[in-house]
Parts: structure tokens; C-alpha cells; sequence
């Protein structure tokens, strides 16, 4: 647990919330700043900041608590379309220090700022940077 973090204060029941779905190791509660209605984030109960320092076992038991949720919001309320977003640092849009993931319902054409426009990059760049990420990759 970290002292200062709001979602850390949920799992521990200091911060009310709107539970959906938890288990011994994740924990699924309503956004209360929704980009739609049913936008849903899952978390660990334990705290790690981001992608990079999240256990295995917590990232798995997460994505699959996203996946169940997931189901059961498309179940719920029939969307276009589902994205399942995960943010890293202030440049990603993360807010929350505390690893999670949005389980978040779209409607066709609701200009929600995650989409990019399709352009074509350079292969040659490309099929370089590959080479190199592939190099780094454990």
C-alpha cells in the first residue's frame, strides 16, 4: 500500500466506491469521471506506479478481472466498441500513480480523444527501430 495513493485507500475501504467485480487480487470499480457510462477501472490490490514495475502475477490477474469485466459491460449495454486502456506517466495521460486498467465502452463516432489518425511511416525507419526494440526485449 502507498500511504498517499487514492486507489490504494480504496482497496482498503478508507475511499468509497462503486464496486463491480473483486477477487483476492483485483479490484473493478466505476470511473467517477467517465469518458461514457460504464466506464469501469480495474486495479490490483497491490500497489505498483506503472506497467514497468507490475508483478507478472498482478498484470495477468488484472487483464484477465478486465476481460470479465469487459464482457459484462458489452453484456450490459451493448457499445460499438470496448477499448481496454493502460497509461504510463504524465505524458500518457496517467493520472493515478497505481497501475490499472480502463475498461471503457465506445459509441461509433464519439470523437473520445484515443483514436489517432492513420498515417504512413517510413519503412525503412520502421524496420530499423524494429531491429533495435527487438535486440532490448527480455
Amino acid at each position: 500500500m502507498a500511504a498517499d495513493c487514492i486507489f490504494c485507500k480504496i482497496v482498503a475501504g478508507e475511499i468509497p466506491c462503486f464496486k463491480v467485480f473483486e477477487d483476492e487480487d483485483t479490484l473493478a470499480f466505476m470511473d467517477i469521471n467517465p469518458v461514457h457510462p460504464g466506464h469501469v477501472l480495474v486495479i490490483p490490490r497491490e500497489h505498483y506506479p506503472n506497467v514497468f514495475e507490475v508483478s507478472d502475477e498482478a498484470i495477468a490477474a488484472t487483464a484477465r478481472t478486465a476481460r470479465r469485466v469487459a464482457r459484462a459491460v458489452r453484456a450490459t449495454l451493448q457499445p460499438d466498441g470496448m477499448n481496454l486502456l493502460q497509461c504510463n506517466g504524465e505524458a500518457a495521460a496517467q493520472s493515478v500513480l497505481h497501475f490499472h486498467m480502463h475498461v471503457l465502452p465506445r459509441a461509433m463516432n464519439d470523437r473520445a480523444a484515443l483514436n489517432w489518425p492513420l498515417k504512413p511511416g517510413n519503412m525503412d525507419e520502421i524496420q530499423s527501430l524494429s531491429k533495435r526494440i527487438a535486440r532490448a526485449v527480455e
